[in-house]
C-alpha cells in the first residue's frame, strides 16, 4: 500500500506576470527548481497582471488558453523569453509563440476576443491582492509569502530550503 502523502508534491504558487523583466529574471531559477524537485515540486502559475505593462492582461488570458491546450508553462516560459518583443509588439507575438509551440492560434485569437479565461485572471489577481501580493515575481509556498520583485538574491535557496523541510515533514509523518 501507498502512503499518498508522500506521493503529493509541495506547491509553489508563482505570481507572475509575463510582460515582467523580474519574472523573466526568475525564469532562471524556476528552471533550476523544476530540475532540482522534478515532479516533488508543482510549480503553479498564478497571474498577477501590472497596470504599468500593457499586455500583460491579455498575455495572463493567453497562457490559459496554453494552459487548456495542454502547455501552460513552456507557453509562459517563452512569452517571458520575449518580454521586450511583448512590449513592443504586443498581441501579435502571444499569436506568433503559440505558433511556434503547435498551439492552435486562431483558437488563442478567438479566446483573447471572446475574453473566456478573464475570470480566472481576474480571480488569480484578487486572491494575489488579498494575500498581500503587489508586485511580481511572489512566490507562495508553505503559506509563507516570498516577494522577488524587490529583489531575487537568495530566494532560491529559501524555496529550496521550505521545500526540502515541507517534503521531509510528509515523509516523517505516519
Amino acid at each position: 500500500m501507498s502512503d499518498s502523502t508522500t506521493a503529493r508534491p509541495v506547491v509553489l504558487d508563482v505570481w507572475c506576470e509575463l510582460q515582467c523583466p523580474d519574472c523573466h529574471t526568475a525564469l532562471e531559477d524556476l528552471r533550476a527548481l523544476r530540475a532540482r524537485f522534478g515532479d516533488r515540486l508543482e510549480l503553479r502559475l498564478r497571474h498577477f497582471p501590472l497596470d504599468k505593462h500593457k499586455h500583460a492582461f491579455s498575455a495572463a488570458q493567453a497562457a490559459e488558453e496554453a494552459a487548456e491546450q495542454g502547455k501552460g508553462w513552456p507557453y509562459a516560459e517563452a512569452v517571458l523569453e520575449r518580454t521586450d518583443d511583448l512590449a513592443a509588439r504586443g498581441e501579435p507575438v502571444l499569436l506568433e509563440v503559440a505558433r511556434e509551440l503547435g498551439l492552435d492560434a486562431e483558437e488563442f485569437d478567438t479566446a483573447l476576443i471572446d475574453g473566456r479565461h478573464i475570470l480566472i485572471v481576474d480571480a488569480d489577481q484578487a486572491e494575489g491582492k488579498a494575500i498581500g501580493v503587489t508586485g511580481t515575481p511572489t512566490y507562495v509556498i508553505g503559506g509563507e509569502r516570498l516577494d522577488g520583485g524587490k529583489s531575487q538574491e537568495g530566494l532560491r535557496a529559501r524555496i529550496e530550503e521550505i521545500a526540502e523541510r515541507l517534503l521531509r515533514e510528509r515523509t516523517d509523518t505516519p
